[in-house]
């Protein structure tokens, strides 16, 4: 008897549950079927936004292969950026070396100001532009804005420090500051993360200004 009773109860209570979990269902349910719904509609545009968004790089670089192979470095200033300030400067960049190449030093210098006169969103092709820019023009640019330039791009932990600092001490053998240049090219080299053609130019640098390098830097140099 005591059995029977026993499983009356345990199919009473079973009942209740599963009215109890059909009632929350009712009442709920539809909040997990929304969420459900939002969570697929969140993922398939995610994907429809990456596949837009890699047609659309590899149209914008197939254009600009087709610019470049056109000769002409104007034509990559007319490539369509779709308003993307990066796409933009790296164009500019672009068609700056073609004139550099080409002899055409004006229209390159001209190109580089656009970048480095841009809102810097992109900081790195701001700061590369500018350092370009003091390589091209050197000593026909205005020394305190050659200087200014060179200073912020030769901070600590600049992206372009050591390129920067190669052409404060180019500025300094051209103001005739030999001692000043010596003593900056040795800092240099002292410095981590240096490039072996770096090296290579800092050690014949410092050969052209009349002084023995280092063993390490005569080496680096022969």
């Amino acid at each position: 008897m005591a059995n029977q009773n026993d499983s009356f109860i345990d199919e009473v209570t079973e009942d209740l549950r599963r009215d109890r979990l059909f009632g929350l269902y009712r009442r709920y349910g539809w909040i997990a079927l929304a969420l459900i719904l939002l969570l697929v509609i969140g993922v398939s545009w995610y994907e429809y936004d990456q596949a837009r968004q890699r047609a659309d790089a590899e149209a914008w670089g197939d254009a600009v292969l087709t610019a470049e192979s056109s000769d002409d470095p104007a034509a990559l200033l007319a490539v369509d950026a779709d308003g993307s300030q990066g796409r933009e400067a790296l164009s500019a960049l672009l068609a700056a070396s073609g004139w550099v190449r080409e002899g055409g030093n004006d229209a390159a210098a001209e190109a580089l100001r656009e970048v480095a006169g841009a809102d810097a969103q992109d900081s790195v092709l701001h700061d590369l532009a500018e350092l370009k820019l003091v390589m091209l023009n050197g000593s026909q640019m205005d020394p305190s804005e050659r200087d200014a330039i060179l200073t912020r791009l030769s901070r600590s932990g600049a992206p372009f420090e050591l390129l920067a600092l190669e052409q404060k001490a180019v500025a300094l053998i051209e103001a005739g500051r030999t001692d000043d240049a010596i003593t900056l090219i040795r800092q240099i080299q002292q410095k981590d993360g240096l490039s072996e053609a770096l090296r290579r130019r800092l050690s014949e640098m410092m050969i052209a200004l009349g002084v023995e390098p280092e063993p390490t830097d005569s080496m680096q140099a022969g």
